[in-house]
């Protein structure tokens, strides 16, 4: 049992704190504590597990990436205008053309940062405008309600009626979710090229020295996250049955502050798929009680904040791996 807490101590004390929450919640307002809003928490939270199970990966190399949901919007757009010139297609090729613009998006960014040696923060702040700018620029902000048949069609995995003769349902945004949530585990526990990514973000010069390839991870975790960016846009279209270019805008922080807050090291080397999932839980289960319970929204943006700045002074990193990552990206020149 003491072992166990030492190596998941992050995971437990978030589990501990979910259920003191959902337990004050529980009293606080008499909705939260329903199968219906059980499972609206979990579609709606399957999104933002996508994009963070792709971040944690960036993060275990080492790297910030601020540029993923914006990237997304973009693939959201892209994937839509080229489904309608081809006839409307299906799910398997939304899955690969909103799939592959991703990654593209995020080798991009890998590209930069090797080719030039500029610290990631930098470069995706950069691509972060330059993706908005561009989107807006060409679609001037104008949505797109016409989606083929199969992208809007909602579709029920497990569906229950209440008591007040609503239904609380499970829907195909958890089942995509928990693909990408057993993929990515898989690649960072069970591959050699996982193994190689907490090498490479602990030590970079020593990993370097070892004969890891550092354009070969920075590459691997800057398309991996856009792997997930394009999915998990494609997936958002899907449940929100339209396109609009900024719905997208300004998740990087909750999705940050969820991998930061599940024990990803903001200097690399170190985090967890569980520890991330339950920190986008604990995020979703406070946002959703706060507005259950009448509190304004920009509350919520000052918890997110304090999340970040908490997580960040407790954790076991020295303080200078942990401002933007100065002396980790130098190691890599």
């Amino acid at each position: 049992m003491r072992r166990l807490f030492r190596t998941h101590a992050t995971e437990i004390c978030l589990l501990a704190v979910i259920v003191l929450i959902a337990a004050f919640l529980a009293f606080a307002t008499p909705r939260f504590f329903t199968l219906g809003n059980a499972f609206d928490l979990l579609n709606i939270s399957s999104v933002n597990i996508i994009f963070a199970v792709g971040l944690l990966v960036v993060l275990i190399a080492g790297g910030i990436d601020i540029s993923f949901a914006v990237a997304a919007s973009v693939v959201q757009y892209v994937t839509a205008l080229i489904l309608g010139q081809v006839g409307g297609g299906g799910w398997a090729s939304g899955l690969l053309i909103a799939g592959g613009i991703g990654t593209l998006l995020g080798a991009f960014n890998a590209f930069i940062i090797h080719r030039f040696k500029i610290i990631s923060i930098v470069v995706t702040i950069a691509t972060f405008n330059i993706y908005f700018g561009l989107l807006m620029f060409f679609t001037r902000g104008v949505s797109i309600y016409t989606l083929p048949d199969w992208w809007t069609e909602r579709i029920i995995l497990y569906e229950r009626e209440m008591a007040d003769g609503s239904w609380a349902e499970i829907r195909l945004p958890v089942l995509v979710m928990a693909i990408c949530v057993a993929a990515t585990w898989f690649l960072i526990r069970h591959t050699t090229t996982g193994r190689q990514l907490y090498a490479f973000g602990d030590n970079p010069e020593g990993a370097r020295r070892f004969g890891i390839s550092i354009g070969a991870m920075q590459f691997i975790a800057f398309g991996w996250l856009g792997l997930m960016a394009g999915i998990g846009g494609l997936i958002q279209a899907h449940y929100a049955q339209e396109v609009v270019p900024n719905a997208l805008y300004g998740r990087e922080l909750d999705v940050l502050a969820a991998a930061v807050l599940g024990g990803a090291r903001l200097g690399g080397g170190k985090g967890s798929v569980l520890g991330c999932v339950l920190g986008v839980l604990l995020i979703s289960i406070t946002q959703n009680g706060l507005n259950l319970m009448g509190v304004s929204p920009f509350a919520f943006k000052m918890i997110i904040g304090a999340i970040i700045l908490v997580a960040i002074t407790l954790s076991n990193s020295r303080i200078d791996k942990l401002l933007p990552i100065l002396k980790t990206e130098r190691r890599r020149r």
